[in-house]
């Protein structure tokens, strides 16, 4: 296999900076003490990966100009805005480094930043110079990147999994493989700066032609971290030799894992689901320690935005009651996906799994049509699930044609090239076991970002490109389908969120991971359409 296929396979706000007290609700995830926040502490928001928060948002319509907004210019990929441990800042994390955000009283100013070491940054006038353009076609978009960002699409890998301990440290990733550890300089100055407190080059461990992939944290407070090959579990100083499983030599991991409250490690490769354990002391693959492995059905590769020919999900778990059905679910690497659920714990005896499906580990899976009709050639997603309660949405990012440069393609997916669309709404049956359809729109666009649902609100969002109106989040009732806030940006290519996650803050502002970097937004009044 090639390094540049291993490299590439991996591409696949507000708390306690706004937290709510890290209370247990039941149904939902347990709180992770060792992060810091209840919320966006993590990439998907929690160690569940649910990608839900709990912040109730304005309906309605919204005409807004991103230039004209509270931004800080970082990027050209701008994954996530983290919470920290206080109420009054946030970290930035982009693909050049990081960022200390103050966000009180309604602001969003930078206070100190640090690129990663090696990497290149970008001043704001080589960002404008680029993002200003009226992209018209693919070369102009590749000649954009590569001569004036002077960058190519392993930029894409840096921080793409980050995570943030009860410490207020951000722990990162660089596509070279080099794990990294920030904090501030002075945590009751913040504007003194942030410091590399210590950088590990995981190339020993994970092999030259690796890169890493997600980072977490177990719940008695040690940081997990995987590659395409391994999964590795670190003290949080980063000293010492970290304990290490390597995967089937016929398996490539290409997005991030969740961690349930008992340290079980959910990470799916191109061809099997893995629980893996940590037990305390060791990080185990013993099914005498509660882990298990399962194949998955499998297929082509896509043009676009996804990369392998397995799942393009990070795992999400689902149900967290005392009498509930404890799933761990993704879509799989079929041409025409399925949502896929695995039994997390014990298999129940006498279970017999759903015709077609390749394990009695299954609990359940079903076709996503996405609201396609007839089906394209493909029907996939590069995105994790989204999980509110039993409810679970998926999107298809796939299109006719792409870019093999994953940078390039992202920027030319809508204003360029014609992005893939549908989106669909599942349920799962506790009673029966199974999932059901509950609603699908074929008309609805999501090219990369990352969905996510106001848990408070009932409404789940994409970001997408129309050819009428230009860039626009919208929001859908999630028990109905019908589209219930639009924010729209117009033809600017700041309203591109390239593979970032959708984010609202407690008081329901938008915090808007553009392309050309972190954005906060105060939905006023609606538009009149």
């Amino acid at each position: 296999m090639s390094k540049r296929f291993r490299l590439l396979a991996g591409i696949a706000t507000l708390t306690p900076a706004f937290a709510l007290l890290a209370q247990d609700i039941p149904g939902t995830p347990r709180t992770n003490p060792y992060l810091a926040a209840e919320k966006f502490a993590i990439t998907h928001f929690d160690s569940s990966q649910s990608d839900a928060f709990p912040y109730a948002v304005p309906r309605g319509t919204f005409k807004i100009d991103l230039r004209k907004e509270q931004r800080i210019v970082a990027g050209p990929v701008n994954i996530m805005t983290l919470a920290s441990t206080s109420p009054s800042y946030m970290w930035g994390v982009s693909s050049e480094g990081v960022t200390y955000i103050d966000v009180s009283n309604g602001g969003f100013k930078e206070v100190a930043r640090l690129p990663a070491p090696g990497q290149k940054v970008i001043p704001a006038a080589l960002h404008a110079k680029v993002l200003d353009q009226n992209f018209t076609s693919a070369a102009q978009v590749q000649k954009a990147v590569t001569d004036v960002y002077g960058l190519d699409w392993t930029r894409v890998v840096n921080g793409v999994y980050s995570v943030v301990d009860k410490d207020n440290d951000v722990y990162y990733n660089t596509a070279d493989g080099i794990l990294i550890k920030f904090g501030l300089v002075d945590r009751k100055n913040p504007s003194a700066g942030i410091e590399v407190i210590k950088s590990v080059d995981m190339r020993p461990v994970i092999g030259p032609d690796a890169h890493l992939v997600g980072t977490g944290m177990t719940y008695d407070g040690k940081l997990v971290v995987a590659s395409n090959f391994t999964v590795s579990v670190f003290d949080r100083s980063l000293e010492g030799k970290p304990q290490t499983i390597h995967l089937a030599p016929d398996e490539i991991v290409t997005n991030s894992f969740a961690i349930d409250d008992r340290n079980g490690i959910y990470i799916a490769s191109n061809r099997r689901m893995h629980r893996l354990v940590w037990t305390g002391t060791r990080l185990s693959d013993d099914p005498a320690d509660g882990a298990w492995a399962s194949p998955y059905d499998t297929g082509d590769q896509p043009p676009t935005i996804k990369l392998g020919d397995g799942t393009g999900s990070t795992p999400t778990l689902m149900g967290f009651g005392a009498n509930q059905d404890k799933l761990v679910v993704m879509t799989d690497g079929a041409n025409h996906m399925h949502l896929v659920a695995f039994w997390r714990d014990d298999i129940p005896a006498g279970w017999k799994a759903p015709a077609g499906a390749k394990s009695d580990r299954i609990a359940g899976q079903i076709a996503v049509t996405a609201g396609l009709a007839p089906l394209p050639e493909f029907v996939q997603s590069e995105q994790s699930v989204v999980v509110n309660g039993y409810g679970a949405f998926v999107v298809n990012n796939i299109s006719k044609s792409g870019e093999k440069d994953k940078l390039v393609d992202v920027l030319a997916l809508g204003p360029v090239n014609q992005p893939g669309r549908g989106i669909e709404r599942f349920e799962w049956d506790p009673k029966m076991h199974r999932w059901h359809s509950v609603w699908k729109r074929g008309d609805v666009i999501s090219i990369s970002m990352v969905p996510s649902v106001s848990s408070a609100s009932g409404i789940v969002f994409v970001n997408g490109y129309y050819k009428d109106v230009g860039w626009e989040l919208t929001g859908l009732d999630w028990n109905t389908g019908k589209t219930v806030q639009r924010v729209v940006f117009g033809k600017d290519n700041l309203g591109n969120g390239a593979y970032a996650i959708i984010q609202y803050a407690p008081n329901g502002d938008l915090i808007f991971n553009s392309v050309g970097g972190p954005t906060r937004v105060h939905l006023k009044d609606p538009a009149k359409t």
